[in-house]
């Protein structure tokens, strides 16, 4: 009796575990809205601090993807910038070094943002698990005190200079700020 008993449940543990379907992994950075995009001069992302009022280089580890325009299609669970917090931009595409690039104003108050704020850059070491979909790296600088941001999105890794976060964006990827 003992014997039937143990096979029973042993053959009742076969069908449970065997019917056991597992969930498929989850993209931590779309979940996360840490991917960003960039498709037009009009259509893009850039990171800022999850809260309003944060500091750009104390949200390094944590920013999150804000876009022109709700549900882009490349980033995934990305907030909207704030109206007005973009006052300018200028897109441009290097087709030969194969990267897209936007250089402007901001409006720090939009966001709450400290005109203190010496800024910082965003890359694919900060915000973690953050990307850029369709290219395979991207550099950010963002710059409350200045009033300015820059951000490009590269085909190759060499393109996004990332050892000169202290440069500033007209120094890292020159461009137009007015």
């Amino acid at each position: 009796m003992k014997a039937s008993i143990s096979l029973a449940i042993a053959s009742i543990a076969t069908v449970l575990l065997s019917s056991v379907s597992y969930a498929a992994p989850v993209d931590s950075a779309a979940a996360s809205g840490q991917t960003a995009v960039i498709l037009s001069a009009t259509d893009y992302c850039i990171f800022l601090p999850p809260k309003y009022g944060g500091d750009i280089a104390a949200s390094e580890d944590v920013a999150v993807a804000f876009c022109t325009k709700p549900n882009l299609p490349g980033a995934p669970n990305a907030r909207v910038l704030p109206a007005g917090f973009i006052a300018s931009s200028h897109y441009v595409v290097n087709s030969q070094k194969g990267y897209v690039q936007i250089t402007g104003r901001i409006d720090r108050s939009k966001y709450g943002l400290s005109e203190n704020d010496g800024g910082g850059q965003y890359d694919l070491r900060a915000p973690v698990g953050s990307k850029m979909t369709g290219y395979n790296a991207f550099v950010q600088l963002t710059e409350p005190d200045e009033q300015i941001f820059c951000i490009r999105a590269c085909k190759n890794k060499s393109d996004c200079p990332v050892n000169k976060s202290t440069y500033g964006c007209e120094k890292v990827l020159g461009g137009d700020y007015s």
